[in-house]
């Protein structure tokens, strides 16, 4: 047994958990083998509609060595985002995914991130890697899969069994050898919950979907307007989409979150169908400047607003 090898792998779960992530596991860097060929397929198949960034980098995204020099380990974070107290959800509310609910979690994890890799770095010596929060071309869901944080699910999201999938994924790339966790098993089981409940249809397969048809693709990443054959399918998601998740059996297990960024703008929590319906570039800004609804701009939102809002009696 590498000695050295054990004890930095347990300093580096022992801070991630003092800084707040949930769970921590590690993979070898190596070709994601299994993942390639479905990417390609997704890809060919053109279920990444205009999230063109997607196709970029093929490469880079199967093989983290090639993103970090002489790299050896993935190491694989979650934080949990589930609110203590969810935003209204009626007929007539306009709704939000629940990710999007406080401060954007790019800001929030790239600090803890940052803290991680200056720790690595003063407890173990010159160790290089790079820090990853959705932002690059890391297929995060594959090893965070690897390190046994969980299985991905029928809707394709990451499950774990202690707290669902309501959570960030983030990693470090590093070129420094440590103990890695195997996968687990998958729980899906006969369950077509997530299936059965996407209004959109948008899980085409058990463990495929296609991109393009998915309400948080149409009310985030497309930038044109939204295709006239979906409406009255929207069920008033107006940024993103929790449809598939807050049906699966394992989310009865969320547990509130314990970041005190993710909790929603005191304003948020008042907002009626009208305030959405005229929402005002100060309202908008005021609560959500450091959000990620910022990402869909005024516009978007407004554009997202306009389309369910025929939807309600």
């Amino acid at each position: 047994m590498n000695l050295s090898k054990t004890r930095h792998t347990q300093l580096i779960k022992a801070k991630a958990r003092e800084l707040g992530f949930d769970f921590c596991g590690v993979a070898k860097a190596d070709f994601l083998e299994e993942e390639a060929p479905r990417l390609e397929t997704w890809l060919k198949n053109g279920m990444h509609g205009q999230m063109n960034y997607m196709a970029n980098h093929f490469d880079k995204r199967l093989d983290p060595r090639l993103l970090v020099d002489d790299a050896k380990s993935v190491v694989t974070m979650l934080l949990n985002y589930y609110p203590a107290q969810r935003l209204p959800e009626g007929e007539s509310d306009y709704k939000l995914s629940k990710y999007a609910y406080g401060e954007d979690y790019h800001f929030v994890i790239k600090d803890k991130l940052r803290e991680l890799m200056t720790y690595v770095r003063a407890e173990i010596g010159e160790v290089g890697g790079r820090a990853f929060v959705d932002s690059a071309p890391v297929m995060d869901k594959a090893w965070a899969k690897r390190a046994g944080l969980g299985w991905v699910g029928k809707h394709t999201n990451l499950i774990n069994r202690e707290i669902g999938s309501f959570f960030f994924i983030a990693e470090l790339i590093l070129d420094l050898d440590l103990e890695p966790d195997g996968p687990i098993t998958d729980y899906c089981g006969t369950c077509t919950r997530c299936i059965d409940a996407c209004p959109t249809d948008a899980i085409v397969d058990p463990y495929v979907v296609d991109g393009s048809k998915c309400i948080s693709y149409f009310t985030i990443e497309l930038k044109e307007s939204i295709p006239e054959e979906v409406r009255g399918q929207f069920d008033n998601w107006v940024f993103g989409c929790d449809i598939c998740q807050d049906v699966c059996p394992w989310n009865r297990f969320a547990k509130p979150h314990k970041t005190p960024a993710f909790t929603p703008h005191p304003d948020l929590e008042t907002l009626n169908q009208r305030d959405w319906e005229e929402i005002t570039a100060d309202i908008f800004q005021t609560i959500f400047r450091r959000s990620a609804v910022k990402r869909t701009k005024l516009a978007g939102l407004k554009r997202n607003v306009s389309f369910c809002k025929p939807n309600r009696p």
